[in-house]
This record gives C-alpha cells, structure tokens and sequence, in this order.
C-alpha cells in the first residue's frame, strides 16, 4: 500500500506564497519522477511541476519564476514553493510520483488527495 498525502495549502493574498508539501508513504523501493498538477473549478486538470530523480526539473509556463518544485530523497517528500501568487493559481493543487513498491518492480503512479489553494485579489 502506498499513500502520498499533501498538506500546505489555504488562503493567500495576491502576491503573497505558499509552501505545499506531499510525503509518500508505504511499501516504497524507489520514487522517480514526483510532480504537481492543479485543477480549477469547471476546468480540467493541468500539470505544474515536475522533479526527476536526478534532480531536474520542468515546469509549465505560467509559473516559471514564480514557483520552484524540489524533493526530500530521504522523507519521499516533494514541495512546491509558490512565489508571487496569482488569482487565477486558485486550484486543488495534486502530487503524483511514480513508485516502484520493490526492486525491479513496474513504477506505477499514485496521486494524493489534493489541497485547496486559493488566492484572493
């Protein structure tokens, strides 16, 4: 069994940050990719972030500059650091990390429950 669960989000001005964090746990062997996704109400679910094993790192347009994805290898935890908010970053915010429960295993992905994030204009 494993589960990643988020935690960080709230309410924020405009310009102001959150810091959101996912902890996977469980039968864990290995995590590669670990990334954030978003959903707006009456919208479909976009990705944000994504951080590599190795460290690298993508992210989509609109929250380059704004927001930095980086991971704790040592607590299966992921954050995502959100700078100079912006009404339309209101959204669940969701992680996902491909896992591997054991050694030569298939990764699959799981998803965590997701976490509010709202900012005010």
């Amino acid at each position: 069994q494993v589960q990643l669960v988020e935690s960080g989000g709230g309410l924020v001005q405009a310009g102001g940050s959150l810091r959101l964090s996912c902890a996977a746990s469980g039968s864990i062997f290995s995590i590669n990719t670990m990334g954030w996704y978003r959903q707006a109400p009456g919208k479909q679910r976009e990705w944000v972030a994504v951080i590599r094993s190795g460290g690298t790192t993508d992210y989509r347009d609109s929250v380059k500059g704004r927001f930095t994805i980086s991971r704790d290898n040592a607590k299966n935890t992921t954050f995502l650091q959100m700078n100079s908010l912006k009404p339309e970053d209101t959204a669940v915010y969701h992680c996902n990390a491909a896992i591997a429960r054991y050694a030569r295993a298939y990764e699959w992905t799981y998803w965590g429950q997701g976490t509010q994030v709202t900012v005010s204009s």
